[in-house]
């Protein structure tokens, strides 16, 4: 390992700002072309559109008839797009799935610093991170926007991130909450981190621990609010008091994996009213998706080797049959236990050795927030066919290149 490389590694978890020793990092990073970055704009900005639709909406609300009473505008300052590029054709990039409450975006932009600022300063071409600083200020502007946007009165400055006990106690991405916290009450705001346990609804505010709060940041991965821990919550919202991002309307018409079966094939396009170059444009960058079902188990388990099976209700990875473990039988049991689950066509990974030469599968990560793009990220797997984030493989620096 060269000296820089060294360097970069005890930077990453030295200091106060130091990563968690629990959140690996490849030493290593991934170039995107700028052209293919304009075309993933251009996506997004298709995909923003499309899923909010009122025909998209109404559609997708039927899938889960009882996740989201209460539609919203509400748009997660840190949503983020997973993509694959195929080896040597990063042109041919695939959307892999879509999160509303996706996980590491303070990391990343920590890891993208440091790579870029101890190894790769010098390097023609690369465009530069955001420093901590500007991307402070980028999340707050998000935040203030939401707020006047979004809430029927102007915010009392109480803001709540809220997650479940479990992922509050040991969970990788417990401390990102914590530098959120921090970030906001520097600006001001009353700042809560709680569990749905903590929450009250008193008829006229939510409180938190006893903090009246009315910015919900939600990293809760009971995503439809099935818990009865989420009725006060519930309430609050219904009654436009609260602003909360990502929620089950969010989750119901943007993250559920069995929509990607409408964005992949153009079956019902005339009923979700996607147009002709619009449906060009996704046929060029969705795997085909289908949603199994019993009318179509056979064919599916007998095409295992070329579809990656996975729930679609479930984050991180979770669920994610390994080929060898899907069959008929397999298959039919997931049915019979009202499981759902989409195969979707499998997407080769790019390949590349990371500084001491293990080769690592990567994939792409880009945060955008109504259609303006703030952050690039990728994870690293030690296997292509899942996700794997263990030492040599992890986050991955990532940059555009001109």
């Amino acid at each position: 390992m060269s000296v820089s490389a060294k360097s970069f590694e005890q930077a990453l978890y030295s200091g106060a700002d130091g990563l968690p020793q629990e959140i690996s990092v490849a030493s290593a990073q991934q170039f995107i072309p700028a052209a293919v970055l304009d075309e993933i704009d251009r996506f997004i900005t298709l995909f923003d559109r499309v899923t909010s639709r009122p025909a998209w909406v109404r559609e997708a609300l039927a899938l889960s008839p009882d996740a989201s009473p209460t539609p919203g505008d509400e748009y997660c300052f840190f949503s983020a797009w997973d993509f694959h590029l195929p080896p040597g054709r990063p042109h041919d990039w695939q959307l892999i799935e879509f999160n509303d409450n996706g996980s590491g975006f303070l990391f990343a932009s920590r890891i993208n610093r440091l790579r870029h600022r101890l190894m790769l300063a010098d390097a023609p071409g690369i465009q530069a991170p955001e420093t901590e600083r500007h991307l402070g200020q980028r999340i707050l502007a998000m935040i203030h926007e939401e707020a006047r946007a979004l809430l029927t009165r102007p915010p009392g400055n109480g803001l709540l991130i809220l997650d479940d006990a479990d992922s509050l106690k040991t969970g990788k991405f417990r401390d990102e909450h914590r530098r959120l916290a921090e970030l906001v009450a520097k600006d001001g705001w009353r700042t809560v981190i709680a569990t749905p346990q903590a929450l009250v609804w008193t008829g006229s505010a939510l409180k938190a621990n006893g903090t009246a709060v009315d910015f919900v940041v939600n990293r809760s991965t009971d995503f439809l609010w099935q818990s009865s821990a989420f009725d006060a919550l519930k309430q609050a919202r219904k009654a436009g008091r609260v602003y909360v991002a990502p929620n089950p309307f969010s989750y119901a018409t943007r993250s559920d994996k069995r929509l990607f079966a409408w964005l992949s094939r153009p079956e019902r396009d005339n009923e979700l009213g996607i147009l002709g170059d619009e449906r060009a444009l996704f046929d060029a960058h969705v795997p085909a998706t289908w949603c199994l079902t019993e009318a179509n188990v056979e064919v599916l388990a007998a095409r295992k080797h070329e579809l990656v099976f996975k729930p679609a209700q479930r984050h991180a990875g979770l669920g994610v049959l390994d080929s060898r473990q899907v069959g008929r039988s397999r298959l039919r049991r997931l049915l019979a236990r009202g499981e759902l689950y989409v195969a979707q066509q499998r997407v080769d990974k790019e390949v590349l050795e990371d500084d001491e030469g293990h080769r690592l599968w990567c994939d792409l990560r880009v945060w955008s927030w109504r259609d303006r793009r703030y952050l690039l990220s990728g994870r690293a797997s030690r296997e292509p066919g899942r996700l794997d984030l263990q030492s040599p493989g992890g986050w991955l620096a990532t940059f555009a290149i001109d």
